[in-house]
C-alpha cells in the first residue's frame, strides 16, 4: 500500500509517499529556517504563507523523486494537529482538495504518532510493544506502545518541552536559530560539570519539568554579565544541555524498568542530540535494553513519518469536513 503524505505542523512543508508503512519511496523537505532565522523563531504567519507557497510543489516533488503518479498512490494522508493552527489548516486543506479531486481517500494522522512511527522506517523489524520518549521544540512525552495505534501514556512535561528549553538556553547565549543544534555543537567543547544546574522533580514519577532548569540557567548567565564577567560559553553550554540530557535519561530509563519492556525507542526532532543518544545508549547496554533511534533526517519534521503512521490507521478515512487540531492528544 502506497501512502502520499503531506506535514506542515510547524515550519517545514514536507510530502513523501511510502509503501506498507516501512519502505520511503520519496521525502521531500521545505525548510522554512532561513526565512525564520531572522526573527530568531517560527513566525505563525509567515509559517502558513510559506506553506501555500510550497505545498504543490513538494507533493509534486515527492511524486517525481518516487517515480510514480497520482494513480499509482493507494491513499492520502496529512497532519491534522497537533501545532500552529494556521500552518496545519494549510495542510489539511490542501489534502482535503487533492482527496476530492483525485478520488482517494484520506487518513488524518496525529504528528506525535508519527514522530513514533519514524522508528518504523528506521527499523524495518520493529514491532510493539516498546516504551518510546518523543522529544521535540513543543512536545516531551514518554509513553507505552502497546501496539499500533495503541499507546499508554506514562509523563509528559508539566511546563517547557525539553527542545523549548535548548531553544532558549542557546537564546541567552547569543545562538542563532534554530537553537538546539547550535548549543549542542557548542557544548562538544565545553565542561558539563561547570555549572552547577537543578535537576527538576516533577510530581508525576515520568513527567519532566524543565522551567525551574531553563530560570536557573538564565539567572546564571545573567548574574555573570551583570559582574562584567565574560560568558564561558562552551563551558555553559555543555552544563545546561548535560542537565537536560540527565532529565530526559533519567525518567526514561525508571519507565523502562518498571514496565518490564525490552525496547526502547527515540523519536522527536531532540533525539537527534549527540549527547542524548550516546548516553541513552550506554544506559539501555548497561539494563540488556534494545535501543532504537530514527536516522537524523527522521527526527526532525517529515512527511515520511506521516505516511509511516497512517499506515497503521489505513481503516480511517477523514471526512470532508476535516479540521486543523492545534492542542490535539496523543492519548
Amino acid at each position: 500500500m502506497r501512502i502520499l503524505a503531506l506535514e506542515t505542523s510547524c515550519d517545514e512543508t514536507a510530502a513523501a509517499i511510502v509503501e506498507d508503512g516501512r519502505k520511503i519511496l520519496s521525502n521531500a523537505v521545505f525548510s522554512q529556517i532561513d526565512i525564520h532565522a531572522l526573527y530568531g523563531g517560527v513566525v505563525p504567519e509567515i509559517a502558513s504563507r510559506a506553506h501555500v507557497d510550497a505545498c504543490d510543489r513538494m507533493i509534486d516533488q515527492a511524486l517525481r523523486e518516487a517515480a510514480l503518479t497520482i494513480d499509482d498512490i493507494d491513499a492520502l494522508a496529512v497532519t491534522y494537529g497537533p501545532g500552529l493552527v494556521g500552518a496545519l489548516l494549510i495542510g489539511v486543506n490542501c489534502m482535503k482538495g487533492f482527496s476530492y479531486a483525485t478520488g482517494k481517500r484520506l487518513i488524518p494522522v496525529n504528528h506525535i504518532e508519527g514522530h513514533v512511527s519514524a522508528n518504523f522506517l528506521s527499523h524495518p523489524e520493529l514491532t510493539p510493544p516498546f516504551v518510546c520518549l518523543v522529544v521535540s521544540g513543543g512536545h516531551s512525552h514518554l509513553v507505552i506502545v502497546n501496539d499500533y495505534g495503541v499507546y499508554t501514556l506514562l509523563g509528559q512535561t508539566v511546563d517547557d518541552a525539553a527542545g523549548e528549553a535548548f531553544d532558549k538556553g542557546a537564546r541567552v547565549l547569543g545562538l542563532q536559530y534554530p537553537g538546539g543544534p547550535h548549543l549542542s555543537k557548542l557544548a562538544e567543547g565545553g565542561d558539563p560539570a561547570y555549572l552547577k544546574l537543578p535537576r527538576p522533580k516533577a510530581e508525576g514519577k515520568y513527567d519532566f519539568s524543565f522551567s525551574g532548569l531553563k530560570t536557573a540557567f538564565i539567572n546564571a548567565c545573567h548574574t555573570m554579565e551583570q559582574k562584567g564577567l565574560a560568558l564561558p560559553r562552551a563551558d555553559l553550554a555543555a552544563s545546561y544541555q548535560q542537565a537536560i540530557v540527565d532529565s530526559l535519561c533519567d525518567k526514561t530509563m525508571r519507565a523502562v524498568t518498571d514496565s518490564g519492556l525490552k525496547t526502547l525507542c527515540l523519536a522527536g526532532g531532540v533525539s537527534a542530540n549527540a549527547l542524548l543518544r550516546r548516553q541513552m545508549a550506554a544506559l539501555a547496554q548497561a539494563q540488556g535494553v534494545t535501543l532504537c533511534m530514527p536516522r537524523h533526517d527522521l527526527c526532525t519534521d517529515n512527511a515520511a513519518m506521516i505516511a509511516a503512521a497512517a499506515y497503521y490507521r489505513r481503516q480511517t478515512t477523514a471526512p470532508l469536513s476535516l479540521n486543523a487540531v492545534p492542542s490535539l492528544k496523543l492519548v
